[in-house]
């Protein structure tokens, strides 16, 4: 297999440097002359290495370093920085950006190419990594306990799985006492525990395959484990990785978040193309959701990326839906009305309702914000053998449209 290196640096000559002292020992090199140019190119070479200068206009190596480690896809691309910096506050700064390597300029050829092949070496994750995602993966998230978080991920992956028949994994990253398995009335024969003490190269899909339990909807569940003890040993990095490996084998991925900003959080956060805020409404909800709203900000997550569901919990006295939105200064993308004789018993049998009663109007509303969350691709063509979710929202679609 060809290895292909991506060489950034703003001097021409450096480049031609490079190229001719690797590409005689079979690498294919690539080279971006700015920080902007080689994250466009990034996802279309899918290097295997990463050879980065520092001092660069418009966006300097250490930024680039940063970008590349915040996207899941090229989170584990082996980085060297290549510098004429050689103070340790800069190979400091360097290292605390992402580097695997610093080595400084002038260099000679016989060291650029050792460190390059010990990077490649010790880079065995890299090749699984590269592949591109197939999944679409959507976060259900609040500040927030008792809104209905797990219900909502329950539902929704159930729903993918039914709309379109395709693999869908429900990943419960509330590692601590996570309910997802409960949701779906599954027992705990393999959970996050059975990856917690395996090194990343020994995790591929195989094994992630087997650890999965399996719902008669076509869902699969990644489950917390029985003892929270196990979760300190789940770090944002597995958590990145397995999302990663999941991603390129499944549809679609929901991930049924903490109520925190932790590390293993912001990962799943990172991941998600959708992050679906959940709150209840009543006051102290809708402060847990300001304050989420203000990181998910500071974070720089774009606006659409985050959609809103206010979920009755209770049944008189809330907060009206047109406060909130007018508090936040968003608007809700779903309201779940207040059906307590069809959850608690769903969640006490394991039964979601667009499982159990999907004709129900509880049952079909979730269903439809299910194919409204689904891929476009998925969403703009009758499948071949429509399923019998896919049929119910067409016929509830077509009566709206009709109604209009």
């Amino acid at each position: 297999m060809t290895v292909r290196i991506l060489a950034v640096d703003d001097s021409a000559l450096i480049l031609k440097l490079l190229t001719s002292m690797l590409s005689p020992l079979g690498y294919e090199v690539h080279c971006a002359q700015s920080g902007p140019e080689a994250l466009a190119q990034v996802g279309d070479i899918q290097p295997n290495l990463v050879i980065l200068d520092v001092t660069m206009p418009e966006m300097d190596g250490y930024e680039v370093c940063r970008s590349l480690r915040q996207n899941p896809w090229t989170a584990y691309i082996p980085i060297m920085m290549l510098t004429s910096l050689d103070s340790l506050e800069h190979r400091i700064k360097g290292f605390e950006s992402g580097a695997d390597d610093y080595m400084l300029k002038p260099f000679e050829a016989t060291e650029l190419r050792a460190r390059v092949e010990g990077l490649l070496r010790r880079s065995s994750t890299t090749t699984r990594l590269a592949v591109q995602p197939m999944a679409k993966i959507i976060a259900v998230f609040s500040l927030r306990g008792g809104v209905g978080v797990s219900t909502l991920a329950a539902n929704l992956a159930v729903g993918l799985a039914q709309l379109w028949e395709l693999q869908t994994v429900l990943v419960d990253l509330a590692l601590v006492a996570g309910q997802a398995a409960l949701m779906l009335n599954l027992s705990l024969r393999h959970t996050w525990a059975d990856l917690a003490n395996l090194p990343l190269e020994e995790i591929d899909a195989d094994l992630l395959g087997q650890v999965l339990l399996q719902h008669t909807s076509g869902t699969h569940v990644l489950a917390a484990s029985r003892r929270a003890e196990n979760s300190e040993l789940i770090t944002a990095e597995k958590v990145t990785y397995v999302i990663t490996l999941l991603s390129q084998q499944y549809h679609y991925l929901v991930l049924d978040l903490p109520h925190d900003f932790l590390d293993t959080t912001l990962a799943g956060l990172d991941a998600s193309a959708q992050i679906l805020s959940v709150m209840a409404p009543e006051l102290a909800s809708v402060r847990a959701a300001a304050a989420a709203l203000d990181i998910l900000d500071l974070l720089e997550y774009p606006a659409e990326k985050v959609r809103w569901v206010l979920n009755n919990t209770f049944q008189r006295h809330g907060l009206a839906r047109q406060d909130i939105e007018s508090a936040l200064k968003r608007t809700f993308d779903l309201e779940i009305p207040f059906a307590p004789d069809l959850f608690i018993p769903a969640v006490n049998k394991g039964r979601p309702p667009v499982f159990d009663s999907p004709t129900s109007q509880v049952g079909a509303l979730l269903e439809d914000f299910a194919f409204q969350l689904s891929k476009e691709e998925h969403q703009e063509q009758q499948p071949e053998t429509p399923s019998a979710a896919w049929q119910r929202v067409a016929r509830r679609t077509r009566r709206a449209q009709r109604k209009r």
